[in-house]
């Protein structure tokens, strides 16, 4: 049983290897530019075997007397001859009988002999342009091939350019006795590729010639002008601005053709009065109106040969009682905007739906139904349409839909901010940036990454920024956002961040305490110091450093009396006014000579007791007494020169206890034994360095 079926895989095998080449395909043709007896022939075939070893191919004519000749030989399953004596030699047979022969080092076969009329199989080169004439309704093409005109047929093929890939090309076959043809199912102003190819009698098709493309001429045949308007809203001077607009004449035609709008005020369906002509441009125009209605004329003409006229009717500001329509309905998908309406309530015959991205150009059309679909848009711009019904020649209100996006798109631009970086979680924030106005998000994704651990979380397109948590501290991580629209998605720039080591709220707390510890501490030097230099500012007096002198008596109030310090040799200036002194007043200082006068203490208290006359010359005059202080409430002088070392001093607490006053009788008694004397003492008794 396996001897049988290992046999039979063996016969199949050998089957399958010597299967012969079939579907033979064979040409004759010339080189480039060459003509007369083909001087290439070409072989292709096909063959279904699969063998481990490469296969030569050998292609062979055999003749009328069986005779063969070795035309080419290949590895592939295609062949070319450039031998021209066994070409030519194959050309003047009647018929060309062609074998493949098939060889390996195993086994080899050879297909059927295929037979071909040979001038079938012969193809001539493409022909060559020598004319092409456009006309206002034709197009005229002439060309050379390489064969006879007895015995000669071409074919010429004609498109629109605009429309790619050949779609929907058209053929026109011509005479054999003709090289050239006239072509008139064209549209006007529009480029045209043209190619021709040839044959020679029964023999095959040459390959198309190098296509030309061709503009035609305006046919006035095909002149279909259609004409709309935009009415604008009335200005303060009354007028209204009217954009006209027509289509029929496309405006690649290469004529001089010349547009004139004509105004004419319109009542009870009859033209009245004098009107106005504008000159426009080739497919729109700007005029002005008044408030009242009015029709517009577009005139077309050619060299003062009127091609077509057209008008369009503008009604009267405010105007009321005309068709409308209401309920205006706009969805937009990938590009296309579909708007649909409810039917007017008064008979109309069709409906204009114009749309504008930019207020400057306008696109329109014409439907009889109650819906439209608008192709072609800009991607993502805001478009603004319109629908206004048309009865009769008139026009009625139009309707306003809400201004609508042809397509949305995510922004181009997103950047990406890194703000409030904590221990555990840091605030991602983005922003948008985009050309168009156009531009929705639906919702962002931020993907976040750290030691090969990726993350990501979503959110609504309305958002601007996101709290990451739940992160490692002190640790990178990088981070973009991706926003995400209905058919479109854009990718910010990756942003780096690393995590804090620490709680940031930790570190603001204990940086807020010490430095109230530190200001605290400060404050508290700050017035200790301050205390402190007020204590050592308080003046200790020494008594080492005063002086004592004889007082002057009363005949000598107005003289000054000099006493030295007892240490320092400083001059303490007294004047003594006994008046003064007797009545309570203050004493006033005499100046000698200085106009800066030195302050002096005077006291005076008639509590002290007199001092005895016997008392020594070397301390006080003869003529005075000595009489000891005792109370703070006599008189007061500090006198301090400019060249004193001592300062001056308001007050000095009494250095010997007070002694009551004596009354007035006892002050008799005492003045009548002796005569009153006066005792100054210095009290400034302060050293120079104790003055701050």
């Amino acid at each position: 049983m396996y001897i049988f079926l290992a046999s039979v895989l063996v016969v199949a095998a050998l089957s399958s290897c010597k299967a012969k080449p079939e579907n033979i395909t064979c040409v004759l043709h010339y080189k480039e530019e060459s003509n007369g007896v083909p001087d290439l022939f070409t072989c292709t075939w096909k063959h279904h075997v699969h063998s481990s070893q490469a296969i030569n191919y050998t292609i062979l004519h055999r003749f009328s007397d069986n005779s063969e000749i070795e035309i080419c030989k290949s590895q592939v399953t295609n062949c070319t001859s450039t031998d021209d004596a066994a070409v030519s030699k194959m050309f003047f047979e009647f018929l060309t009988r062609i074998i493949v022969r098939a060889k390996t080092a195993a086994w080899e076969v050879e297909s059927d002999t295929y037979i071909f009329k040979t001038l079938h199989i012969l193809k001539i080169n493409p022909p060559i342009w020598e004319e092409r004439s456009p006309s206002s309704d034709h197009l005229l093409v002439k060309w050379n091939a390489h064969c006879s005109t007895d015995n000669c047929q071409c074919q010429v093929k004609y498109y629109k350019t605009s429309e790619s890939n050949d779609k929907a090309p058209k053929y026109l076959n011509t005479s054999q006795s003709q090289f050239s043809a006239t072509i008139k199912d064209m549209d006007s102003c529009i480029n045209y590729s043209i190619s021709v190819r040839c044959a020679s009698g029964e023999g095959l098709w040459s390959n198309w010639n190098q296509k030309e493309t061709v503009l035609t001429k305006l046919n006035e045949s095909h002149i279909r002008l259609r004409l709309w308007r935009k009415v604008a809203k009335q200005r303060k001077n009354g007028k209204r601005k009217v954009h006209l607009m027509w289509k029929g004449i496309p405006s690649t035609c290469e004529e001089v053709l010349n547009y004139t709008v004509k105004q004419v005020p319109y009542k009870d369906n009859t033209t009245t009065g004098n009107f106005t002509l504008t000159s426009c441009g080739n497919s729109s125009c700007d005029v002005d109106v008044d408030q009242h209605t009015h029709r517009l004329y577009l005139t077309v003409s050619d060299n003062n040969t009127l091609l077509d006229e057209k008008f369009v009717y503008v009604p009267a500001a405010g105007e009321t009682g005309l068709p409308e329509v209401c309920c205006i309905q706009t969805t937009n998908h990938e590009g296309v905007i579909q708007v649909s309406w409810n039917v007017s309530k008064k008979p109309i015959s069709s409906y204009i739906i114009d749309w504008t991205y930019d207020g400057n150009e306008y696109y329109w059309k014409e439907t009889t139904f109650t819906n439209a679909t608008l192709f072609g848009l800009l991607d993502r711009r805001p478009y603004n349409i319109t629908v206004t019904p048309l009865f009769n020649d008139s026009t009625g209100h139009r309707i306003d839909a809400n201004q609508i996006c042809s397509s949305m798109g995510v922004p181009e631009h997103i950047d990406v901010t890194i703000e409030e970086v904590q221990d555990k979680s840091v605030f991602v924030k983005w922003d948008t940036k985009s050309q168009y106005i156009c531009s929705d998000v639906v919702n962002y994704i931020i993907f976040y990454e750290a030691q090969g651990l990726q993350h990501n979380i979503t959110v609504d397109g309305n958002e601007d920024g996101v709290w990451l948590k739940d992160l490692n501290p002190n640790t990178q991580y990088k981070v973009k956002v991706e926003a995400t629209g209905y058919n479109r998605t854009n990718m910010g720039k990756t942003m780096y961040f690393t995590t804090n080591k620490f709680d940031s709220s930790l570190i603001k707390t204990l940086s807020a305490c010490g430095g109230f510890l530190v200001f605290l501490v400060l404050f508290l030097g700050l017035t200790c110091a301050i205390q402190w230099k007020k204590f050592n500012e308080i003046p200790v007096p020494n008594p080492r450093l005063s002086s004592v002198a004889k007082w002057l008596t009363q005949s000598h109030q107005k003289m000054e009396g000099f006493f030295q310090p007892v240490t320092d040799q400083i001059e303490n200036e007294v004047v003594k006014d006994e008046t003064q002194r007797e009545r309570g007043a203050p004493v006033t200082p005499v100046c000698n000579g200085n106009e800066t006068c030195n302050q002096k203490l005077t006291i005076s208290d008639p509590s002290f007791s007199p001092i005895p006359e016997n008392e020594p010359d070397e301390r006080f005059s003869e003529t005075s007494e000595t009489r000891l202080l005792s109370s703070p409430e006599g008189s007061m002088v500090f006198s301090s020169s400019q060249s004193s070392p001592y300062r001056s001093q308001t007050s000095v607490v009494p250095l010997l206890p007070r002694v009551e006053k004596p009354s007035k009788s006892q002050l008799g008694k005492k003045q009548e034994k002796t005569t009153q004397k006066t005792l100054y003492v210095s009290l400034n008794m302060f050293e120079q360095s104790d003055v701050r």
